[in-house]
């Protein structure tokens, strides 16, 4: 079992510190382990994603259900935050998502416009901020060049930044795929060297070798993929993603092997608000059972 950086091996500015300390030892399980919730789906994918529970397009019910599961945050884009997190702000971490994008083009060149600001998540209250930086895309240094303002930002107002690193475009899809070993490690590489202070990354494939590097063409075991992701963040932490929802069975086995992999925790949206109400809750304890054996030494 591997064992995750504390907060004092990540060089983190004081204010860093502070948000994430509070952030991990002042909500959710307060054992140094983070589940996130996640609500940016509504731009990302649009509607649909809320019709297997239709009173999951409330963003009032999503907060709600954040506060009420003890989770350590609630990411959030401007619009849904300025309306809706006011009545519970200061009761869950505010992650504010700074950029994001819709499904409908292509995503080839995929690229995810900034629509807020450091300062907007200080204004709001925020704990952290969260930036989606494309792995891979043809648009990269466009990408790398809006990223490095909002990373100086972040650094300057003491805002812990969390990149969710996603591997896209056309070259990607050639080379494993989005959620090949090959792709989700060279992404969490990626938000590690450009100074991310958190990645959420995807479950690694290890099967999917079709056009992948030489290196990534060996046999390996999904609990040898991610304990290498995890390696390769660095003393970036990691959050894994839970995707697309599935069985509870496989999503119980993803949480346990990036925690044992030291992980820094779950960052699970659909998996858990299109459920039912009590069904969600009690698909979050199990999941919070497995964060509990993993505290921060």
């Amino acid at each position: 079992m591997e064992t995750r950086p504390s907060l004092r091996e990540l060089g983190l500015n004081s204010g860093k510190k502070a948000r994430l300390h509070r952030i991990l030892f002042q909500h959710g399980l307060r054992n140094g382990t983070a589940f996130f919730l996640p609500y940016d789906q509504g731009l990302e994918h649009g509607p649909r994603d809320f019709f297997a529970n239709p009173q999951a397009s409330d963003p009032a019910y999503i907060v709600k259900l954040a506060v009420t599961g003890g989770f350590n945050g609630i990411a959030l884009q401007i619009g849904l935050a300025e309306k809706f997190y006011w009545d519970y702000a200061g009761e869950v971490p505010l992650i504010l998502k700074l950029n994001g994008k819709t499904d409908i083009p292509s995503d080839a060149e995929a690229l995810s416009p900034l629509h807020a600001s450091v300062e907007d998540a200080v204004r709001l209250g925020a704990d952290a901020v969260g930036y989606t930086l494309y792995v891979g895309s043809p648009a990269q240094e466009a990408d790398f060049a809006q990223y490095r303002k909002v990373r100086e930002d972040a650094h300057r107002f003491g805002m812990p930044l969390i990149v969710w690193a996603y591997p896209r475009g056309a070259a990607i899809a050639a080379k494993g795929g989005n959620d090949s070993f090959y792709a989700v490690d060279y992404a969490a590489r990626v938000a590690s060297e450009l100074g991310a202070d958190v990645v959420k990354v995807n479950f690694p494939h290890p099967e999917k070798t079709s056009g992948v590097k030489p290196a990534y063409q060996s046999e390996f075991s999904s609990q040898q993929a991610i304990d290498q992701v995890v390696r390769s963040a660095n003393h970036t932490l990691v959050l894994v993603s839970g995707g697309e929802k599935a069985g509870d069975e496989a999503m119980l086995r993803k949480a346990q092997q990036a925690m044992d992999a030291g992980g820094l925790g779950l960052i699970f949206g659909r998996n858990v608000w299109q459920r039912p109400w009590d069904e969600s809750l009690r698909f979050v304890e199990s999941l919070q059972e497995i964060l509990a054996t993993h505290p921060s030494k």
